[in-house]
């Protein structure tokens, strides 16, 4: 039986809009003067993460959903890919306009298992620093219209955010980080973007990036809708449980820890990114010590633990 966490080994990305500052803000080593995303809880083909600790020590998780299912209460009929991907983003500039399809789309048109759905936790927002979300648009004509005569200001919708703020983006919905916000990201495992407008930039070569905007005419939901949820507060000891929302895809909550809490383990598996502080998690007499910037999976085979500490994070599961 495996009864311990899965520690993750962040995988970078390099974006046209990164910076810096993921390494002042958890510390971590980047490979890029431009890095824009850590991939920090992913089997995705294009950045799977290695696990740090344990008897899986040096694997991928892809190659753990795929060897050891048991650890995720996996289906093997209908789990065709781990479910789920984290991120924590830097917009040291401002992100793309874009739009991500649905499952429907992205297996039929894509020939990929999952469109994207996706949520954003707020860490960090400079002083009115605003997201794209949604469009006035009423009807898919108007909407094809203002994207082809590039009347962006009519189209877009914009939102100021601070930290703490939580957004739920589901697939067909425009959308867009801007400058000076860092979030944690959780969404379905794709990497499918429908790039909308992207401000005229070039990227290393001089060119300007390419769009996709047939695709993304297709899959844009009209008229745009927002989607709100309760955020339920509960205590347990040491802990303060938030559920920030529950949905089709993944049940997110934020954790403040203050002192210890012992719970049961009831859901598949859980995904823990570490915000703030640090502490230990217990399981069977054994302590794994985490910190700010830690990201973990605590697997099936677990039935109960304990956290110590003083900690803020992230939770959430399929």
């Amino acid at each position: 039986m495996y009864n311990e966490p899965i520690f993750l080994d962040a995988v970078f990305q390099e974006r046209i809009w990164g910076g810096k500052n993921l390494a002042s803000v958890y510390d971590y080593d980047l490979p890029y003067d431009r890095t824009g995303e850590a991939w920090v809880i992913s089997a995705h083909p294009n950045g799977p993460n290695e696990i740090l600790n344990g008897p899986l020590a040096g694997k991928t998780l892809a190659d753990v959903w795929q060897q050891h299912g048991e650890l995720f209460n996996k289906n093997d009929k209908d789990d065709v890919e781990y479910p789920l991907l984290v991120k924590v983003i830097d917009a040291n500039d401002d992100l793309s306009v874009q739009v991500h399809p649905d499952d429907t789309y992205a297996r039929e048109i894509e020939g990929v298992p999952y469109g994207k759905t996706e949520c954003w936790y707020v860490l960090q927002a400079e002083p009115d620093a605003e997201i794209v979300f949604g469009h006035h648009a009423k009807t898919k004509n108007e909407l094809n219209q203002l994207m082809d005569e590039g009347k962006w200001d009519d189209l877009l919708q914009k939102k100021k955010v601070e930290a703490g703020d939580f957004i739920y983006v589901p697939s067909g919905t425009i959308h867009a980080i801007g400058k000076g916000i860092m979030i944690l990201e959780i969404q379905q495992s794709s990497d499918i973007t429908y790039r909308v407008y992207d401000y005229d930039r070039k990227d290393k070569q001089g060119h300007l990036r390419e769009l996709h905007l047939d695709k993304a005419k297709e899959v844009i939901t009209v008229p745009h809708t927002t989607s709100n949820f309760n955020r339920e507060v509960e205590e347990d000891k040491g802990l303060i449980s938030e559920k920030l929302m529950e949905e089709q895809y993944f049940t997110v909550y934020h954790w403040k820890l203050d002192g210890e809490v012992t719970r049961e383990l009831t859901e598949d598996f859980l995904q823990v990114s570490v915000i703030e502080g640090s502490g230990k998690i217990e399981i069977e007499g054994q302590f794994y010590a985490f910190s700010k910037g830690s990201h973990f999976i605590i697997p099936h085979t677990v039935k109960t633990y304990a956290l110590h500490g003083q900690a803020e994070m992230i939770v959430s599961h399929v």
